[in-house]
């Protein structure tokens, strides 16, 4: 069943690239969304948010805006590719097995694709950008392979997941007490302290009462956002979702990926110990109202960070960690400004 499809913010023009293709990751069918209006551009490639959340991803050809960036220009500088990475979107499979959902297996998955694109395009090194749990992957790669790559851009960049997860239960149950929300201050008390290693419900529990309170998206008397159904209504208008496409996402990915061993995994992330230094160009963007993944994390990591090929930390203050349609054109063009280590090489 096909959902109710939108009318595209851009169209890209017929000696140019738009489709959809599946390509082999890993030993699995993964499915990529290529973008471009000249073919000879340089490679950018897009790690989604979640995991399990693929916005930007497949659903989004010929959208404008997604929850971290804008596209219509992109796809004028870059051939921009989009990733649904493993057990997500269009890339679910009822057959993969939960244990390959690991960390190593994403970045495994995504250094597969990184040299399908540089194959395919005749592309000795691509753009890297990453969104919240693409950063994981994203900052991993260009440690691990920093020479397929000309800049690494870090959007919402994960540093510590231990520590961001008692940042977010502090917050969290600030707000219960603000609200008077008796219920959840006791279910945030029951979970503990991190790491959340126990139980997936702990981890479950803090993000639920989390993003009921307003942890992804941040509105006030000034600042308007447009609402939650703007950041995820292209997997819902999709041509190229379908109903299950939409309900799988929802449902079967994320219970294919949080397992207790992924959340034991993760919370040994602590990129200040294990990535003290970078060897090409590193931007983050940061929304500085984001309590999702708290900004005072990477600003400390950005200050420690060595980055001989130059460094730069960006605050976008109208948004969270979905980021106001505003900072996502400002983002965009931060973006493009990478293409100057292209054009030195």
């Amino acid at each position: 069943m096909k959902l109710l499809s939108r009318k595209p913010d851009f169209f890209i023009p017929e000696t140019g690239i738009s489709s959809i293709e599946p390509v082999i990751l890993g030993g699995i069918e993964q499915y990529i969304l290529l973008q471009a209006e000249d073919p000879t551009n340089p490679v950018l490639l897009f790690l989604h948010g979640g995991p399990a959340m693929p916005l930007p991803g497949v659903s989004n050809m010929g959208v404008d805006y997604t929850v971290a960036t804008n596209t219509k220009e992109l796809v004028k500088n870059f051939i921009l590719v989009f990733w649904d990475q493993r057990g997500t979107g269009k890339s679910y499979n009822k057959k993969i097995k939960q244990e390959t959902m690991t960390i190593q297996q994403f970045v495994t998955d995504a250094n597969e694709l990184v040299d399908y694109l540089r194959g395919k395009f005749s592309q000795e090194k691509i753009f890297l950008v990453g969104h919240s749990w693409g950063t994981l992957l994203g900052l991993s790669l260009v440690n691990q392979y920093p020479n397929k790559f000309y800049s690494y851009v870090g959007i919402s960049q994960l540093i510590n997941w231990s520590k961001n997860d008692e940042l977010m239960l502090n917050w969290a149950k600030d707000e219960a007490t603000k609200r008077n929300n008796k219920r959840a201050l006791k279910e945030l008390t029951a979970i503990g302290n991190p790491p959340f290693i126990e139980s997936t419900k702990q981890w479950i529990t803090l993000r639920k009462w989390a993003q009921r309170f307003g942890s992804l998206i941040y509105i006030d008397e000034e600042i308007k956002y447009p609402g939650m159904l703007t950041a995820i209504k292209s997997l819902f208008q999709s041509k190229d979702y379908s109903l299950i496409d939409v309900y799988q996402t929802f449902t079967k990915s994320m219970k294919l990926i949080y397992n207790l061993d992924f959340i034991k995994t993760i919370a040994t992330v602590n990129f200040k110990e294990q990535i003290p230094k970078v060897s090409l160009p590193v931007t983050f963007l940061h929304g500085s109202k984001d309590v999702h993944i708290f900004g005072e994390l990477v600003q400390d990591y950005f200050k420690i960070l060595e980055a001989k090929e130059g460094k730069q930390f960006i605050s976008l203050d109208k948004s969270a960690h979905f980021f106001h349609p505003e900072d996502s054109k400002n983002i965009e063009q931060k973006i493009i400004e990478e293409l100057k280590y292209y054009r030195k090489k």
